[in-house]
């Protein structure tokens, strides 16, 4: 695998959104269809050289466009057999404490700070509808900041990427 692929996160992405091209695009599908892929393939695939492909990728990375390499897992294949998205309405001043405290529960796989009805929606995975439930039953609305909550249980899920 290329030294590319072996960092996890690139740098704080900048102030101003950097404009991509088609060859960045192209490049990005490739990668999202399998951040696996060697340069030498994207290179192959986007027609243009190795080392071109190496620096563009270098690039977005620097640039914060690409943030990091990740695997997708089928919860169901991983045992997690009960996925619900759960709103928060939380006091605001305690978001940036909240938030870390979210990002330590394994059952929570995603996390958005959005304006509406409620200010944080969460994905939650777990094993069954127990263990869904100890998550938002006991950890969740228990913890400090959290004014209410709301479970929206998920009966399918469809992957886009």
């Amino acid at each position: 695998m290329d030294d590319l692929h072996a960092a996890h996160e690139a740098p704080r992405r900048p102030a101003e959104p950097r404009p991509l091209d088609a060859v960045d695009r192209a490049i990005l599908a490739q990668l999202t269809e399998d951040a696996r892929r060697s340069v030498t393939t994207i290179a192959e695939n986007v027609h243009v050289s190795r080392a071109h492909a190496y620096n563009r990728i270098a690039k977005l990375q620097a640039d914060g466009v690409i943030t990091k390499y990740t695997t997708l897992v089928d919860p169901l294949r991983a045992g997690l057999r009960s996925s619900a998205y759960v709103t928060l309405k939380v006091r605001q001043q305690t978001w940036r404490d909240l938030r870390e405290r979210l990002r330590a529960i394994p059952e929570v796989h995603h996390i958005a700070l959005v304006g509406g009805d409620f200010d944080v929606i969460i994905l939650v995975r777990a094993v069954d509808n127990t263990d869904l439930r100890r998550v938002v039953f006991d950890q969740l609305q228990n913890m400090p900041g959290v004014l209410d909550t709301q479970t929206f249980l998920v009966f399918e899920d469809l992957d886009t990427r």
